[in-house]
């Protein structure tokens, strides 16, 4: 198998390379990314002169760049990352968001439909369901309408739409999974729990929008990247399966208390700032389909994760260092 991972350089896609070379030795992977701020090849580094690892620079909007890829590199599976993703981003610049997220998917469909690659992946967002109050038990499944309520949810959701539609138009075997938050090692320092966690390796507060009640699905990047190798091999051709990684609720107010614990430190490192603009107050993933077909489930406990991926960032300052004075002036801007 060799596989075509967009966006490779970034949080995920590179969690996702490491977990496949790991786990398969004979799959040959070839990263396609742009190196926006974003992609880091800092985080694959150690790889470059591993023999199943090929870095391809190129942005998923080039048709002729991506079918000459694809071409020459045998592709037979693609795994779809790129995107932008950070919603603060899209709130003040969203047409980048649609012609990445909606255009570049489609320009990755047609290359994959042309070439008769065998496999295309999708991953997306649960954002793409909306909110769901705070008091409601319910979670989103994969009957669940599609509500965005951003121009970054908004753009993932026309994504899913037109990857369901070369399914059912032109017969392309495809996937969707539709992930809650992402925690580990080397997510760009924008994020809140990396923005936190190194806020407090600095000394620095944890600045929270509003009152800090919005609750999230955390789920382990590595738990992510098993979910969508088992979708890849298993998964049932146009299908859509969700990927949560919690059990219980959490907060954001609770996380950024757990880690005032971690770090010994008190509330008054804790900064309350305005709300951001359309926040949604919860998202809840309710897995129990991928579990059931596939197999899968986390593996990771958030509480023990956390203090792994506080120590990650802890021991990797050189990674994180430069990425978070330029998301810092973007905060402040």
């Amino acid at each position: 198998m060799t596989l075509l991972v967009t966006g490779g350089s970034g949080f995920i896609g590179s969690n996702f390379i490491r977990h496949i070379l790991q786990t398969y030795p004979s799959y040959k992977v070839i990263n396609y990314d742009l190196l926006t701020y974003a992609g880091n090849q800092e985080s694959l580094r150690d790889l470059e002169k591993h023999p199943n690892y090929k870095f391809v620079k190129g942005n998923i909007t080039n048709i002729k760049r991506i079918n000459q890829v694809i071409k020459s590199g045998q592709v037979t599976h693609i795994v779809n990352f790129a995107a932008e993703s950070h919603v603060d981003r899209s709130i003040s610049n969203p047409s980048v968001f649609m012609i990445t997220n909606v255009v570049g998917t489609q320009v990755l469909l047609q290359a994959a439909l042309k070439n008769k690659v065998k496999r295309f992946h999708h991953v997306s967002t649960d954002e793409v369901y909306g909110s769901l109050s705070l008091r409601t038990k319910d979670k989103f499944n994969d009957k669940s309408i599609y509500d965005p309520r951003s121009p970054y949810s908004a753009s993932k959701a026309g994504s899913d739409h037109i990857v369901n539609a070369y399914f059912h138009t032109y017969g392309l075997p495809v996937t969707i999974s539709n992930c809650s938050n992402n925690f580990g090692p080397y997510q760009h320092p924008e994020k809140f729990l990396p923005r936190a966690i190194t806020n407090l390796i600095e000394n620095k507060p944890i600045v929270i929008y509003g009152d800090g009640k919005n609750i999230r699905d955390w789920l382990h990047v590595v738990d992510h990247c098993r979910a969508i190798d088992m979708i890849l091999h298993k998964g049932n051709l146009g299908e859509t399966y969700l990927i949560g990684g919690q059990t219980t609720e959490i907060s954001n107010l609770t996380i950024a208390k757990k880690l005032l614990k971690i770090f010994g430190k008190d509330k008054t490192y804790l900064e309350f700032v305005q709300d951001r603009i359309g926040h949604d107050k919860k998202y809840a993933v309710d897995w129990s389909r991928i579990k059931k077909e596939l197999g899968w489930e986390p593996l990771h406990n958030f509480d023990e994760w956390l203090i792994q991926t506080v120590n990650w960032y802890k021991g990797n300052t050189k990674w994180w260092k430069s990425l978070k004075i330029k998301a810092e002036n973007y905060y402040r801007a």
